[in-house]
Parts: structure tokens; sequence; C-alpha cells
């Protein structure tokens, strides 16, 4: 007797059957999760930078500003990364 857990997963392979990715895919996957890593690590370190100044000078609103603008570029690079990943899976060219 199979598993309520079983048997949802089963449900799920028929809905959305798993996709095997090759080795190439997997390389080109990882190599874009590398670049989008090293522009939000760049991005972090440019908006903290232009934080600490302004925290000096004592303008809390530029910070807030700074901050809402650091978390818009990380969805925006990490909704690219997720747009690129799904062409890579369909064997699209990026």
């Amino acid at each position: 007797m199979k598993s309520a857990y079983e048997l949802a997963m089963e449900r799920l392979t028929k809905v959305a059957p798993t996709v095997k990715l090759t080795a190439a895919q997997k390389k080109q996957i990882a190599g874009l999760e590398s670049v989008v890593r090293a522009k939000i690590a760049d991005r972090e370190i440019f908006i903290k930078g232009q934080m600490d100044q302004a925290a000096e000078k004592g303008e809390f609103d530029r910070m807030e500003q700074l901050d809402q603008q650091l978390v818009g570029e990380r969805k925006a690079l990490q909704a690219e990364l997720e747009e690129k990943r799904e062409k890579i899976r369909r064997g699209e060219k990026v």
C-alpha cells in the first residue's frame, strides 16, 4: 500500500514530469548561477558603501532608498537567472 506522499508524487509527475538535465545544461546553469552571485555581491558592496556614506551624513531616508534599491536589484537578478534556467531546461539558447 502506498503512502499519501507517494500517491501525491505520482500525480505530480503526471502533471509536470521531471526533466533530466544533461551535463552541459548543468554546467551552463552553474555558470549562470556563479555570474549572478558575483553581480549580486558587486551590487551589495557598492550600495553598502553608499549606505555607509549616507549614514555618516545622517541621511537616513537615503539609506532606506538604497536598501530598497538593493532588494529590487537582487529580485531582478534572481528573476533573470530563473528565466535563463528555464530556457536552458527547454533546450533553448541563452
